[in-house]
């Protein structure tokens, strides 16, 4: 008995613990659902002291092929120990792929020390994040030879999904690019038929045509609010609309598709009153959820939406379905495309309700279907247009004797409209060409200087962070000068800020005449501060530009009145080959210092940092 004890014992502490995830060399992608275990918190929030305490039986692993703990009104902590027996420590990417949670903390306990600390969520701007991605992503690293343990603090009124993924950095991005071709492909297909059938309603001015654009609209700001898209690219600090325009965005595509289907199936009062005023009701009631949405929070109007889009998108089947059995032509295709929007609807339902796991399927079975859906449905206005004008063509082929001159006044009638139909959009052509080449020149002049027409400081920090990475990449040295004015704040107390300004002039035209290489960049960083990169250079190099910078500058006659002056520049200068991706600060700080040691030296000279010294070089 007492073995028998003994043994179910450790069945349940084998139970409580998830095993460790092992890294090996070969490792590029590793899901962590069966290496995760959970705790929840309770009503009270608990310290990391606190969840550090806590026992391994305290902790239940996760059984599941993915964690969906559905709508929880309370926070859940997770825990999963990565180890790695390698000679080389590892620095990979933690990837949570499901964007709408809130709130989310991450902390890394390496040797029992508590070490980086993320915080994350959908509740914070998007460019908080550590890096930019609709996924939230976390760099975690793994010492050689060792292991570290990861808790995670997670409380959303979303429902709560944690699908954790470890990838090496080049496996995630090789793997992102197919995603976001898939993306593109989603939303290209969506975006030409939004304008495809706008010109089609403008042509003809059929509303059938405006109310299904509504529909295809709202459908992929849907999509875009959930996965992560529209956060990042339409609305990356708009954390409060980015919950509700989820909820926003679907009742919308419920109201929107309920109108289309009652007019392209004639599905009138009249006609068929019971469904009529169903589709009718369910369509306010989307409407009145639409509107509530902006002062109503996320997690009172989650679940009313989703069961109020499953009966939306359920009615609209049995309209297709009724409709096809009266041998309405139309309804073939309205009720394939129907189906694959509600299969692809019901199976997001039943996985944030936590009946079907989360996996790429049901992740992007809404985006499939509606795809499918939208392309059927817009061959059905298309095949119904056509329809229509057939059966426009046969009525004119009828009375084409009696009314001949009637006839050919449509025609001509139909002339000057495809004539205005051409203009139109031969002028929105025009237009988009104008505001392309408006959007270059913002461009360039937002990463110019007005003042000197060099580039400015963000468009040289943007620029000297990748001429690093390729330094590093290729293994080139890279120079860096920076050149201050000698004496500029007297010089411009003395003769007034529009003398500066020439002087800062000057000053830019005896630096870009030294300037002249395709990849080396001039910019002003600040006042009377200047820099210079000059990527693939040598020490060497980089002191003779310096030199012939401070020799045409020290040599140029600066007049002011009835004055002549000589205006004189120290110039600091290091070259490195960097030793990492992100060794801008290293650089800069070192051509800084040396700056410092040239001005401490007597000023108008240049001179080179070295790993032991400044060496300021007078000038000649």
């Amino acid at each position: 008995m007492v073995r028998w004890l003994l043994l179910i014992a450790l069945l349940v502490t084998g139970t409580a613990s998830a095993d460790p995830l092992i890294l090996s060399p070969f490792t590029q992608k590793e899901d962590l659902a069966s290496n995760v275990s959970y705790w929840a918190e309770g009503q009270d929030e608990v310290s990391l002291q606190q969840v550090l305490a806590l026992s391994d039986a305290d902790w239940t692993r996760n059984t599941g092929e993915d964690i969906n703990l559905g709508y929880q009104d309370r926070a859940y902590w997770f825990r999963l120990t990565i180890e790695n027996p390698q000679l080389q420590p590892v620095d990979n990417l933690l990837e949570i792929g499901y964007p709408v949670l809130d709130d989310i903390e991450i902390y890394q306990i390496t040797d029992g020390v508590v070490g980086q600390s993320w915080s994350l969520g959908d509740k914070q701007p998007f460019y908080a994040r550590p890096i930019h991605n609709r996924n939230f992503l976390v760099p975690v690293e793994v010492p050689s030879q060792g292991e570290t343990t990861l808790y995670l603090r997670v409380r959303t009124t979303s429902s709560l999904q944690l699908p954790m993924t470890f990838w090496t950095q080049d496996a995630f991005y090789a793997s992102e690019q197919p995603r976001l071709l898939l993306e593109g492909i989603y939303y290209g297909i969506v975006m030409v038929m939004i304008l495809y059938n706008l010109f089609v309603f403008l042509a003809v001015g059929e509303r059938s045509f405006l109310y299904y654009v509504g529909y295809i609209t709202a459908m992929p700001l849907f999509l875009a609010s959930l996965h992560g898209m529209a956060f990042q690219y339409l609305w990356p600090e708009a954390t409060w609309w980015n919950d509700q325009a989820i909820i926003f965005f679907l009742n919308l595509t419920v109201t929107f598709g309920g109108i289309f289907a009652m007019r392209f199936l004639s599905v009138l009062p009249r006609i068929h009153p019971v469904l009529a005023w169903a589709t009718i009701i369910v369509s306010a009631l989307s409407a009145l959820f639409a509107l509530a949405a902006l002062v109503v929070p996320y997690q009172y109007m989650i679940h009313p939406t989703i069961i109020l889009a499953a009966i939306g998108c359920a009615g609209m089947v049995v309209l297709g379905v009724v409709r096809w059995l009266k041998h309405d032509p139309a309804a073939r295709y309205f009720g394939v495309a129907w189906f694959f929007m509600l299969f692809g609807g019901v199976v997001l339902a039943l996985n944030k309700f936590t009946v079907l796991p989360q996996n790429v399927f049901t992740e992007n079975a809404t985006q499939v279907g509606s795809a499918l859906g939208v392309i059927l449905l817009s061959i059905a206005l298309a095949d119904r247009l056509n329809k229509e004008k057939k059966r426009t063509f046969a009525a004119q082929e009828k009375l084409y004797r009696e009314e001949r001159k009637a006839r050919l006044a449509q025609e001509k009638s139909l002339q000057v409209q495809q004539e205005a139909n051409a203009l139109l959009e031969e002028r929105v052509q025009e237009r988009t060409r104008d505001l392309e080449d408006l959007n270059v020149r913002l461009m360039e002049l937002s990463a110019t200087d007005a003042l000197t027409g060099l580039k400015n400081r963000g468009h040289f920090d943007r620029a000297f962070q990748s001429a690093c990475v390729k330094a590093y990449r290729f293994g080139q040295p890279l120079s860096l000068l920076v050149v201050d004015i000698d004496h500029f704040k007297q010089f411009n107390d003395k003769y007034g800020h529009l003398v500066g300004d020439d002087c800062l002039q000057m000053v830019t035209q005896g630096i870009r005449q030294f300037v002249t290489r395709p990849q080396d960049l001039a910019a002003r960083y600040g006042g009377e501060e200047f820099v210079v990169l000059l990527p693939d250079t040598p020490e060497e190099g980089a002191v003779q530009v310096a030199e012939k910078i401070r020799r045409d500058i020290a040599s140029t006659d600066f007049r002011v009145s009835d004055e002549m002056l000589r205006l004189t520049v120290s110039i600091g200068v290091c070259t490195l080959v960097p030793e990492q991706a992100d060794a801008t600060k290293q650089l800069f700080t070192r051509a800084d210092e040396a700056l410092y040691e040239a001005k401490g030296a007597g000023r108008n000279r240049v001179s080179v940092y070295r790993p032991d010294e400044a060496t300021a070089l007078s000038p000649v």
